[in-house]
């Protein structure tokens, strides 16, 4: 069972512009890949800031064609790193109030860009996709349940185990590891066990 990392989830070869880059080229840009926003990198290929939207409504008044990249991005870059969780590049998103982040390898440089339609999908998960890393992945392979033990249901993201266990210490830890796969909203538990062996 692994969860979908910040590389799983990004977008590689990302559009990008320099420092340098006039406005008009960036609406242009904007235009042709059907993009929100583009990174602004320096000669290393290392995201200084980011140019949105929200950034081109904001350019300066005076001679407003004339600005460049570096005028009108935000800056510094909040950027992401490959290995990270979404969960914890949604909360940077979250922390940072912004809605995609350049990914960086260990050199700086750029490789990618993950946005928050990106981090959605994971929400979006097939129910039957989910149903069969609980069973294969959670049950089977790590607690070492019989498949036929445990019925696990899954609605919109709603997940329900019902069946016998062997033990009643694996009740919670199956039910945690199911609310951990990525898509699961809530764990219905109707668990039941043969022995206790938490007693004593």
């Amino acid at each position: 069972m692994r969860h979908r990392s910040v590389a799983d989830l990004m977008t590689p070869n990302t559009v990008v512009v320099q420092r340098g880059t006039p406005f008009r080229e960036i609406v242009r840009l904007f235009d042709e890949y059907d993009i929100t926003a583009v990174p602004v990198v320096d000669d290393e290929e290392r995201p200084v800031g980011v140019v949105s939207e929200a950034d081109l409504l904001r350019r300066p008044t005076t001679e407003p064609g004339q600005s460049t990249a570096e005028e009108l991005m935000s800056s510094p870059a909040v950027v992401a790193r490959p290995e990270w969780s979404a969960v914890r590049a949604a909360r940077t998103m979250e922390e940072k109030k912004v809605k995609r982040l350049p990914v960086v390898d260990d050199s700086g440089r750029l490789i990618g860009v993950i946005s928050r339609s990106d981090l959605v999908q994971l929400f979006l998960r097939r129910d039957r996709a989910i149903q069969e890393e609980i069973l294969e992945d959670v049950l089977t392979c790590t607690l070492g349940v019989s498949p036929s033990a445990v019925t696990v249901e899954v609605a919109d993201g709603t997940v329900t185990l019902s069946g016998t266990l062997e033990r009643k210490g694996l009740v919670p830890i199956a039910v945690r590891m199911s609310e951990s796969v990525d898509g699961v909203v809530e764990v219905i538990d109707r668990l039941t066990f043969v022995r206790d062996d938490t007693a004593g």
